[in-house]
């Protein structure tokens, strides 16, 4: 009877122990009030809106990025279509235009060559046609002065032979027209000395020329 009365009791004082723990731990956990549940609601709104605005940014950045890189795709397959277009030139010109050019330079080279030769000859030949045309010049030159000297009044090409040293002709030409000048010029002085002697010697002796002619 003993040993059945102490486990009554053993099982009563458990069952306090237990209520006791339980009523700490009511006690010990936290109780939410209506003001910590707003603060929360608040802090988790402002926490969402910037969120929100920071992927806004992100997706303008992104657009931004997508429109820069696509700019860039488009110049590059720009760059790439030059480059071909360009690849394909050169192609073309070193296969096509490079040996027409070689064998346009080598026939040249040829011709060079060949007129180095027969430079020489031309350059006779251009001597000898100077020659021919500074020879026709002159003797055209002579013919003008020649018509000229010939249409001259016959006075004039007398005073030109005898007073100037440019008349076109012979020495021996002007050394005989200056002779008959200088004859001339001395029988004509001659004949104005006497004709002068006498008029003097005429006044001296107070004649006069009819009655001297008459007597």
């Amino acid at each position: 009877m003993s040993s059945a009365s102490a486990h009554p009791r053993e099982s009563m004082q458990r069952a306090e122990s237990s209520d006791q723990s339980s009523s700490q731990e009511r006690e010990q956990t936290p109780s939410w009030q209506p003001r910590n549940l707003c603060v929360a609601l608040e802090s988790a709104s402002r926490r969402a809106s910037l969120q929100e605005r920071q992927i806004k940014d992100l997706e303008s950045k992104l657009a931004l990025d997508l429109s820069n890189s696509r700019a860039i795709e488009n110049l590059l397959q720009e760059v790439f279509t030059g480059i071909h277009q360009t690849t394909e030139r050169a192609h073309f010109a070193s296969s096509n235009t490079v040996p027409h050019i070689d064998h346009s330079l080598q026939e040249d080279l040829s011709l060079l060559a060949d007129l180095e030769e027969s430079l020489p000859d031309i350059g006779s030949q251009v001597r000898d046609i100077r020659n021919v045309y500074d020879r026709g010049r002159d003797k055209a030159r002579d013919l003008m002065s020649s018509l000229e000297w010939l249409n001259t009044p016959l006075s004039q090409r007398l005073r030109t032979i005898i007073f100037t040293p440019n008349a076109p002709v012979s020495k021996k030409w002007k050394i005989a027209v200056r002779s008959l000048f200088a004859l001339v010029f001395c029988a004509c002085m001659w004949i104005a000395w006497i004709t002068l002697r006498g008029a003097v010697r005429a006044h001296r002796q107070r004649l006069v020329w009819g009655e001297r002619l008459m007597s």
